[in-house]
């Protein structure tokens, strides 16, 4: 069993998640693959001491790289979209 700081690697800042964090109350953040939508809600919760009420998930398949006669593979990531309750909200670049 992981813990709740090994679950979510990383907030997700960009553009198409500032959107969606001011239009929907929704977060990004890049999980681990393995991880369930039980698991990444109670990580957050956890985490953050915010109520979650939705969690959504996007696998993505990490891409294939060659570098001269040497190939590669980037690893396999997940992103989860969570819808945080009315009010409730996460600031990642407080004070600046």
């Amino acid at each position: 069993m992981s813990s709740p700081e090994s679950l979510i690697l990383a907030p997700i800042i960009t553009e198409k998640g500032t959107m969606a964090s001011e239009k929907a109350g929704q977060v990004l953040f890049k999980v681990r693959p393995g991880a369930s939508k039980d698991k990444i809600r109670e990580a957050v919760e956890y985490l953050f001491k915010v109520t979650v009420i939705k969690v959504r998930t996007s696998n993505f398949m990490g891409k294939e790289r060659k570098k001269g006669a040497i190939k590669g593979r980037q690893i396999d990531w997940k992103k989860a979209y969570v819808t945080l309750k009315e009010g409730d909200k996460i600031e990642f670049f407080e004070g600046l």
